[in-house]
């Protein structure tokens, strides 16, 4: 499908811009988690209340399990842990091949012989319901709240599940889970977020935003959300979208001349050809309405926020961390130092660089 080959395209992507490493290998080559854990996918559609007001009925929520529930004495799922993908992503990318043999196979951190694992393509990405499925800029408009509250009534209504054991949320994913804590603190034991903070978007990660988005709406191909193939103003827009996902010192180490850098715009510029701007103005632009910031004295959930310390996006010299940190109930925030090898942002697609704090995560939970 359309959703999975450009999503397994950024992780592609990433992996040939420079060296890479991983955990030590498996004993031997596993055979795919989906085949041994009973892999599935299903669509839960439902009429939603927009936060703008706007009601909508039949929307197509797509979503896939790995593992099975397990149910305590009490009869309730005690073992459910909630998958949330990225911007313009969707749950096919957090269920590649690294991240299936660094994070769910027998042994490793979330492995899916032990966790129900579920996987949710959010409102307006991958197999659900989304702009570029025909109503293009008539799509209803969604904030961070509403695709929060989504992932809550599938959780609840069509999975039956009254308590997540945990969220582990990536960039978007991330923020996402700080929400989950506050809006429903009984109902997630722990929320890992990576690549995120629990303070709106401001900075660098607000500016390339609205940057992407002025060049693609003043673009005169743009038409009205009507065109017919990919506007230029977002072919053009991409290059400095990927390149802010990248960290500093690998771009350093991998684009040392002229050649490299226009090798970089090029791959940018045909990766921004399989994806659809509606689509991705509507992601980058549901942000508005995260600003979680006030509420965190609420959170009851054991938290552990990864960053990392090359991520342009969220600069950890800024201070944020220490200041927000004393605010949140038994919260960790752990910073991981930034290398030639090392991908930015975009180290949240590869695992195997950041698996080992997933374990020291659970475990932690575990002993709560």
């Amino acid at each position: 499908m359309a959703f999975q080959k450009w999503a397994y395209a950024l992780i592609l992507f990433s992996f040939a811009l420079g060296c890479h490493r991983s955990l030590p290998p498996l004993e031997a080559e596993p055979p795919p988690i989906a085949a041994t854990q009973g892999s599935s996918a299903h669509d839960f559609i439902v009429d939603h209340r927009f936060a703008n007001g706007e009601t909508v009925k039949g929307l197509r929520l797509h979503y896939t399990t790995l593992g099975k529930p397990h149910r305590a004495a009490s009869g309730k799922v005690d073992n459910a842990v909630l998958m949330l993908h990225w911007t313009s992503a969707s749950g096919a990318a957090l269920q590649a091949p690294e991240f299936q043999s660094a994070l769910y196979a027998a042994g490793r951190p979330l492995d899916a012989s032990k966790y129900f694992l579920i996987f949710v393509d959010n409102l307006g990405h991958g197999g659900s319901s989304k702009p570029s499925d025909g109503l293009h800029a008539r799509f209803p408009r969604y904030g961070y709240r509403d695709l929060v509250e989504l992932q809550h009534e599938l959780v609840q209504r069509e999975l039956g599940i009254e308590k997540l054991h945990a969220i582990v949320g990536l960039s978007m994913g991330g923020m996402h889970a700080w929400m989950w804590a506050e809006s429903y603190p009984n109902e997630v034991e722990g929320i890992m977020p990576v690549v995120s903070l629990p303070t709106r978007i401001a900075g660098r990660n607000l500016l390339w935003r609205r940057i992407v988005a002025r060049a693609v709406r003043s673009d005169p191909e743009w038409l009205g959300g009507e065109y017919q193939k990919p506007p230029r103003g977002w072919l053009e827009a991409f290059p400095l979208f990927r390149m802010m996902l990248d960290g500093v010192p690998h771009l350093q180490a991998t684009i040392a001349e002229r050649g490299a850098a226009d090798a970089f715009v090029q791959s940018a510029v045909e990766q921004a050809r399989t994806m659809d701007a509606n689509d991705v103005l509507y992601s980058l632009e549901s942000s508005e309405d995260y600003d979680p910031e006030a509420a965190l004295g609420s959170v009851r959930a054991r938290a552990y926020a990864l960053n990392f310390g090359d991520d342009e996006f969220n600069p950890v010299e800024l201070g944020v961390i220490e200041r927000i940190e004393p605010r949140v109930p038994q919260a960790r925030f752990v910073v991981q130092p930034g290398t030639p090898s090392s991908f930015g942002h975009l180290t949240q697609a590869h695992p195997s660089l950041w698996a080992d704090h997933v374990a020291t995560f659970l475990r932690e939970l575990e002993k709560r």
